[in-house]
């Protein structure tokens, strides 16, 4: 049974979910509605972006472990750069911040996200964290080595 408390309670859940994550216009659904980047365009128009960042990514990182191979086009730093959001302080916020752009949307969907465990996640950091430097400092010596051994 009802109690009119319980329906107030009830009713301001609904209305601050709402205010969380706004209907969409194309489906109706609940949906996350991200901050837009700072830059004239995406790389991609935003429906692509939103279908197939993760295959981007993924694709990235494969060819530059494997293969060595960076296209900064589709690196991690400039969506980084481009989709940072202020906080209170006017800097940019991290990943453990819930207004984190990649936050946004992936909190909703409950996907975990592993980038940032490397990769620096706003643009104000040095680019990239001591893992990704130590990796690259590694790489840089097996490569000089491998220079020595082949005169």
């Amino acid at each position: 049974m009802w109690r009119p408390a319980t329906a107030v309670l009830v009713s301001a859940l609904l209305v601050g979910i709402t205010a969380i994550a706004p209907v969409s216009a194309e489906s109706g659904a609940l949906a996350p509605r991200p901050p837009k980047g700072k830059g004239e365009k995406c790389i991609a128009d935003t429906a692509f972006m939103r279908r197939n960042h993760m295959q981007m990514l993924l694709r990235h990182r494969t060819e530059a472990v494997r293969s060595g191979v960076h296209t900064p086009q589709h690196g991690l730093d400039d969506c980084i750069t481009c989709h940072a959001v202020a906080g209170s302080d006017g800097k940019p916020v991290s990943f453990e911040s819930p207004q984190h752009f990649c936050r946004t949307c992936h909190n909703y969907a409950a996907v975990s996200i592993d980038c940032f465990e490397c990769h620096a996640s706003r643009p104000d950091e040095a680019g990239k964290s001591a893992a990704v430097q130590s990796f690259d400092n590694e790489v840089a010596a097996i490569n000089q080595y491998l220079r020595d051994v082949k005169r």
